[in-house]
């Protein structure tokens, strides 16, 4: 039987009626979502993505509302309707929904809904992970904004700059965002890997890389960057709570810390952030431009290449935000210019389009509409943003109101204009009908007057002086009118997003159901019928285009009638193809995991570790913790590697392929590569910080500290270093059938990383470095506890590994545990050799 698609097969005859509707109906009973109680243990993309969609939205409105309650303050000077701690709750929760509560969820939580459907798989390779990164964000989100009911939110900026969210902040309220966010961005790290796992293992055979939808590419480039810049805002989240919490002063300058390792630390995430939150945006414009060109995107490689330079240098530009803090004009001019040379990707992106609708045959549609007030709108804040990535107007214009105008332009008119436009372009896909065109039209004229009326005068307050994060003004300073007209203009644009969800949640009992693909659109979502099935594809097709609904003869027919890859569910399993980074040559039939509420539980559990943690409730938040890795261990050992009752399976068209795979072939492998590699990118930012104070200061270590010294920290990586070894060691036995010799390495490994792990601790402890006196003995003791926890982390893994062996569950041919632990232990070997170096070798240089 064939086993490879270098040469497909021609397609297979259409079965007869009766068998596809018994094929239909196996597929049905695969994929169908439970119901009753049970239907909170889906995680079918279609719920689970939904779920999400639902809730980012919810989390929207409320923002709005508190912007709404911000700009009533701000409408007339002198104003008492809130008072100033109000205000800085309300001006804090509101920065902070918006940017990790709406702005990055709704590009992931639409992701999770759409891509099975544009990637012509039957759902993406983690449907649980999904729903655990979903369960992580609402109850994160509903922790961080439920504060502000009890007054006892954040009310440092939603930048939580020290000293203001430190010393000066008494109360739990910073606590609550430093943990409830580290929270919710380890839910966005989830989600970024299943989406990047979807886009390179999950495509279609045939859609090689050059072929994949222009929507995927930005998700990949997005999804990447989230994996870099994340993990540097949670590492400082990390140092800003162990300082609030413990008193170890990485922040503050009386004992050698610094508060502008926070910017940093911050603006490594924040400025890449503003970009995680357009591409996706420009993204969705890239689906729906050709659709209503009725011609493909102009310049596709070019589209391609300037949205992975606009993700590469947007790392380059964060100093941009710290231009007043004194630092060289060397690294002013540095960043200045960085600054002006993302808006050249970011052009030609915005060009491609222009040159996509000017060669097309353009249809209306309120969903145009939205895309040229999105591309208008950001081309003016675009401007605005080159105007103050140029020193000496941005030491003029920074801390005023014309940065708040500019974010808003930026923000509101690359993310939220394009989001309503795919609101009106997908709804279609979901429910089944279209929503109004009429009322969208509406919407369109109250959202975008509504805007420009509120935010463009904040310009030219700000220009006139007005500074920013202030809760009122005096009288006759010229911002009277302005803000008067700003604060006219928000409600005008709250009318229009009330009018807007009246639509969407309008009952449509008498409305007919959509035509299919009702916009004639040439990519692979719209194969969905209406209402769509919860299979994903009917059958997982064979691509040879970009747009294989208007280039592949009979396409849709050829699908529908199970032509394809997959059309039956013999076992009643959800199954998926898994292909090839680059070709997408097929290489496993992936059993993809059902229904359960285990990601529930433990998404339960961790945020019970956080949210007791904020209250220094240090006992149930161990317990917590444990009961959390319990949970995911009994997750991965019902759920994940499980060997099948069969090696191969046939998928159609003459193709049998494994339904076991470990090392690179498999997803689970390429999970663990993206975690670690997040994970590594913030253990480095925490090495950032250690060389960041040895830059400020002239002697660091200080010349009267001993140090961790060398026979402890070498000693133990020594032994951690040999633990590595067996590990790997007993990787090679388990693939000779070796028991005896795995049994032995593998123990002997465990064994080695705990007193290896002893040992590192042992050096600051055994030399009384006191964390709280001064940030030199705290940072040696963050990355030493750090590179303890991993090692914590992988001797639970070595365990892991032995127990699969022993219950039979992991053997020489099934070994993708013992695989994916060795992986683990690559990036720990890494880690701690870094440790030590920095610990142990750098002072002895210094």
């Amino acid at each position: 039987m064939k086993t490879t698609s270098d040469d497909p097969e021609p397609l297979a005859e259409a079965p007869p009626l009766e068998v596809r509707e018994a094929q239909e109906q196996r597929l049905l009973k695969a994929w169908k979502a439970p119901t009753s109680w049970r239907y909170w243990s889906a995680v079918n993309n279609t719920e689970v993505g939904l779920w999400y969609t639902v809730a980012t939205l919810c989390f929207f409105l409320f923002g709005g509302v508190l912007a709404l309650l911000m700009r009533v303050q701000l409408a007339v000077p002198g104003n008492t309707f809130l008072t100033a701690d109000q205000y800085n709750q309300v001006f804090t929760m509101h920065g902070s929904v918006m940017m990790f509560l709406f702005a990055v969820p709704i590009f992931e939580a639409f992701s999770i809904l759409v891509l099975p459907q544009m990637l012509g798989a039957r759902d993406l390779p983690f449907p649980r992970l999904s729903a655990y990164g979903f369960y992580s964000f609402v109850i994160g989100g509903v922790f961080v904004c439920g504060s502000i009911f009890f007054d006892a939110a954040p009310k440092g900026g939603w930048f939580m700059y020290p000293p203001l969210s430190s010393s000066y902040q008494p109360g739990i309220g910073a606590d609550i965002w430093l943990l409830g966010l580290s929270f919710i961005e380890i839910a966005s790290i989830a989600a970024a890997i299943e989406l990047i796992v979807g886009v390179l293992k999950c495509r279609p055979p045939g859609m090689r890389i050059n072929l994949i939808p222009l929507y995927s590419w930005y998700i990949l480039v997005v999804a990447g960057m989230i994996l870099f810049a994340f993990p540097p805002l949670i590492t400082g989240d990390i140092l800003l709570e162990m300082e609030r919490a413990f008193d170890w002063p990485f922040f503050d300058p009386a004992r050698g810390g610094d508060p502008l390792l926070w910017q940093h630390l911050f603006w490594i995430f924040g400025h890449p952030e503003v970009y995680i939150v357009f591409l996706p945006s420009v993204a969705l414009m890239a689906m729906i431009v050709p659709t209503f060109a009725k011609t493909p995107i102009v310049g596709y490689s070019w589209v391609v290449l300037s949205a992975v330079g606009t993700g590469f240098l947007s790392f380059g530009l964060w100093v941009h935000h710290m231009f007043t803090t004194g630092l060289p004009g060397i690294s002013i001019g540095i960043f200045s210019a960085a600054s002006q040379a993302v808006a050249i990707p970011t052009g030609i992106q915005i060009f491609c389009f222009l040159a996509t609708l000017v060669v097309g045959r353009v249809t209306k549609s309120v969903c145009l509409l939205f895309v040229f007030a999105g591309l208008a709108t950001f081309i003016l804040g675009g401007l605005t943003g080159v105007m103050v990535a140029v020193a000496p107007f941005d030491f003029q214009a920074h801390d005023t109101y014309f940065i708040v105008g500019h974010l808003h332009y930026v923000l509101i008119g690359g993310t939220i204009f394009p989001i309503m436009a795919a609101f009106y372009y997908f709804f279609p896909l979901f429910k089944g009908k279209k929503l109004s065109e009429r009322i969208g039209t509406v919407v369109f004229w109250l959202v975008f007057v509504g805007f420009n009326v509120g935010f463009f005068p904040m310009h030219i307050s700000g220009l006139l002086g007005m500074p920013r994060r202030v809760f009122t003004y005096p009288a006759d300073l010229g911002f009277d009118t302005l803000n008067l007209i700003s604060t006219i203009g928000a409600f005008i644009l709250a009318s229009g997003f009330v009018l807007f969800v009246f639509d969407v949640l309008r009952p449509r009992k008498n409305q007919p159901l959509s035509k299919r693909n009702p916009w004639n659109a040439g990519t692979l979502e719209w194969l969905a019928e209406m209402p769509d099935k919860p299979w994903g594809v009917r059958s997982i097709p064979e691509i040879d285009s970009r747009y294989p609904l208007w280039d592949q003869p009979n396409f849709m027919r050829d699908v529908d009638e199970g032509r394809f890859y997959l059309p039956d569910a013999e076992e009643e399993m959800r199954e998926t193809l898994v292909t090839s980074v680059i070709d997408a040559r097929p290489i496993q039939c992936l059993r993809v995991a059902g229904p359960t509420f285990l990601p529930m539980i433990a998404a339960i559990f961790t945020g019970g570790f956080f949210i007791f943690a904020t209250y220094h409730w240090w006992i149930p938040a161990i317990i917590s913790a444990v009961f959390a890795i319990a949970t995911i261990l009994t997750w991965a050992w019902t759920g994940t590697a499980i060997i099948p009752e069969k090696e191969t399976k046939d998928v159609g068209l003459g193709l049998s392929l494994p339904l076991y795979v470990s090392g690179p072939d498999a997803v689970g492998w390429w999970a663990m590569f993206i975690t670690m590699t997040a994970d590594i990118t913030a253990f480095v930012s925490l090495i950032f910080g250690y060389f960041f104070y040895w830059t400020i200061h002239e002697d660091f270590p200080p010349e009267n500290s001993t140090g961790p010294g060398v026979f402890w920290p070498v000693s133990g990586m020594c032994l951690l270093l040999v633990s590595y070894g067996l590990t790997l060691l007993s990787r090679r036995w388990n693939s000779l059938n070796n028991s005896t010799g795995y049994y032995a390495a593998l123990t002997s490994a465990s064994i080695l990383s705990i007193v290896g792990a002893t040992c590192l601790l042992a050096g600051p402890w055994s030399t009384n470095m006191d964390p709280t006196a001064h940030v030199y003995p705290a940072i040696v003791w963050v990355l030493v506890g750090w590179t303890a926890l991993h090692v914590a982390l992988g001797v639970i893994m070595q365990w892991y590994c032995l127990a699969r062996r022993a219950a039979g569950k992991m053997t020489a041919r099934y070994d993708a545990d013992i695989v994916n632990v060795s992986l683990y232990w690559n990036f720990l070997a890494l880690t701690i050799v870094m440790t030590v170096g920095v610990i142990a070798g750098f002072p002895l240089v210094a």
